[in-house]
């Protein structure tokens, strides 16, 4: 959200709008949005790596590795740092894992055509790294986050993956004000109609004034010359006459 606008994607993280499908509550829809609104949490700047040319996999298949990885994503481009994620105790994947490219263009190809591509029969989720370049970010472990599971309880919107839906009310204002431009349309088109035809009668009005004008011309010239030429005949009469 920004200011009084809505938008499908926080662009600073709030917990109580990401619990909310719409962005729009006042109330905290579960306690686990309460202890992220009274949770401290400092983004880790030490992480190597540029967080505007990383990006962030999840979803992964256990059986996915970082030869998988590395072979899908250096298709969109040089990978500077490739860190699929692991349990320290057992060594198996997590599921997730970040992908630094070389350059920062090649990080937006990827987060653009990789994301929801089948690797080894799993959908994954592709994103830019959040902690580092949302301000106000709140992770999972504390109450926030994106996305989450309906069965869990914690389900947080506006992010990529789990947008706001529009609410009902901008839904309706945006529908009463497209329904207002309308009707400005057609009144503003109307007035034209009556413009151009009050303009096309003054028009008319004049040429048939002119043409009036102009036939009285011609019958007064006309009515001039009969009189010349009946005084031209007596006077040719008289003439002979006398």
């Amino acid at each position: 959200m920004s200011g009084d606008r809505w938008l499908p994607i926080l662009k600073t993280y709030c917990p109580l709008k990401a619990g909310s499908i719409d962005g729009t509550d006042a109330d905290p829809h579960d306690k686990a949005v309460i202890r992220a609104l009274n949770s401290t949490y400092k983004p880790n700047n030490r992480l190597p790596g540029n967080p505007d040319r990383t990006l962030f996999v999840s979803r992964l298949s256990p059986n996915t590795n970082e030869d998988v990885l590395m072979k899908t994503f250096e298709t969109f481009g040089e990978i500077k740092r490739l860190n699929l994620v692991r349990d320290i105790v057992t060594g198996f994947s997590k599921g997730y894992a970040f992908v630094e490219f070389v350059e920062e263009k090649s990080a937006y190809i990827a987060n653009r055509e990789a994301n929801k591509i089948v690797i080894d029969q799993k959908e994954i989720f592709v994103d830019f790294e959040i902690q580092r370049t949302l301000p106000a970010w709140k992770p999972r472990r504390l109450g926030g986050g994106f996305g989450g599971k309906k069965e869990s309880g914690q389900l947080r919107f506006g992010g990529k993956d789990r947008p706001f839906k529009k609410p009902f009310m901008v839904e309706n204002v945006w529908r009463e004000s497209r329904a207002s431009r309308d009707e400005d349309s057609r009144q503003y088109r109307s007035r034209d109609s009556d413009r151009d035809h009050e303009r096309y009668q003054s028009e008319r009005r004049d040429r048939k004034q002119y043409r009036e004008r102009s036939h009285s011309r011609d019958r007064y010239r006309h009515r001039n010359r009969s009189r010349s030429r009946d005084r031209h005949r007596d006077r040719k009469t008289y003439r002979k006459d006398n």
